[in-house]
């Protein structure tokens, strides 16, 4: 049936022989026979060979991390709290900085007793994207034999200061960063572009927040946030060749460095956990549900839900309908008032 429905083709076509297939079509066939390299990552699980955005609230520590993350790559070190990097050269663009100031935040990030490394390129000018600006990273990777990372501090000193008034904004914001990106594809290093996240935003997913419209983030290979909330500070980063992550980090203001501290949810979780027993370890007599749930300001679902599995674990003692620290079972001899509402 295929060589009918073929033929009868051709034939409509006049007898003309069919025409040959564009260079750049190939087969899925010949596709899942192919094998690649896997990712070459820069800062493992965070930054992969390719254009990653990174986007936070001003003075929230964006350019700390990105002079952590530079120093580990040039060093061959290890950046937040522990992620081995493979050694390279850096080009650090840092753009909102004077040389002053960018030594004095060197001299707390290189580890003591170490002297600075040869590998971390430096500059506080840089032209900008449409005043060659693109054409000189290449030409610093290009005449440097292991360029492994860009990081360019900040995507607004560095895009073009007018651009077409015609062009979309979303046009205007995929152009901005889109040739660094097929910049990076081409060489196969990585380029960090600093950005900033939007003022009183409140959208529930954080890469929602990169100020600008989805142009930006549409252009580039992986986005990753330095957020931070009632629960602490947040990093989180998806994209087309890594695995969505979501951490909890922390800022060690002695040595100027970020840390992971776990998988956020997992931290979350534990720092509410922590403020149930401190509540039930100041309490003077045994709670329920609901009066816990009215001390923290929770909903009570979530309260009940909670001690649930605190209680699976052991890290609370349950008695009838009412909860108490392990620490303080002397309560559970001392009277109490009849509880109306509770239910399991």
């Amino acid at each position: 049936m295929t060589d009918v429905i073929a033929l009868d083709a051709f034939e409509r076509r006049g007898g003309r022989e069919p025409p040959r297939k564009p260079p750049t079509v190939f087969t899925a066939f010949d596709l899942m026979a192919e094998q690649f390299e896997p990712v070459n990552f820069i800062v493992p699980g965070y930054v992969a060979e390719g254009l990653t955005l990174l986007a936070g609230r001003p003075k929230l520590g964006k350019s700390w991390l990105c002079l952590e993350w530079a120093y580990a790559v040039a060093e061959g070190d290890t950046c937040l709290g522990g992620i081995r990097c493979i050694q390279g050269s850096v080009l650090y663009l840092a753009l909102e900085d004077n040389r002053r100031r960018l030594q004095r935040r060197l001299r707390k990030i290189i580890v003591s007793g170490f002297e600075a490394p040869e590998r971390l390129h430096l500059a506080t000018e840089w032209p900008r994207a449409n005043e060659g600006g693109i054409a000189e990273i290449k030409r610093w990777i290009d005449e440097t034999h292991d360029a492994r990372l860009v990081i360019v501090d900040v995507l607004a000193m560095f895009r073009p200061a007018q651009t077409p008034r015609d062009a979309a904004p979303y046009e205007r914001d995929y152009g901005a960063i889109k040739a660094l990106q097929a910049l990076a594809s081409e060489t196969g290093v990585g380029i960090v572009v600093v950005h900033h996240t939007r003022k009183g935003a409140g959208e529930a997913d954080p890469f929602e927040k990169v100020s600008g419209t989805l142009g930006l983030t549409g252009a580039a290979d992986a986005a990753v946030i330095l957020d931070r909330d009632g629960n602490g500070a947040s990093l989180y980063a998806r994209g087309r060749d890594i695995e969505e992550l979501e951490s909890a980090v922390e800022f060690d203001r002695v040595s100027c460095r970020w840390r992971v501290i776990g998988e956020a949810s997992e931290v979350r979780r534990s720092d509410e956990r922590t403020q149930i027993l401190d509540v039930l370890k100041d309490a003077t007599e045994p709670l329920s549900p609901s009066d816990l749930s009215g001390a923290l300001g929770w909903s009570s679902a979530n309260v009940r839900q909670l001690l649930f599995k605190m209680t699976k674990a052991g890290e609370v003692v349950k008695d009838g309908k009412h909860y108490v620290h392990p620490e303080r079972m002397d309560l559970l001899r001392a009277p109490r008032p009849q509880e109306e509402d509770d239910e399991e």
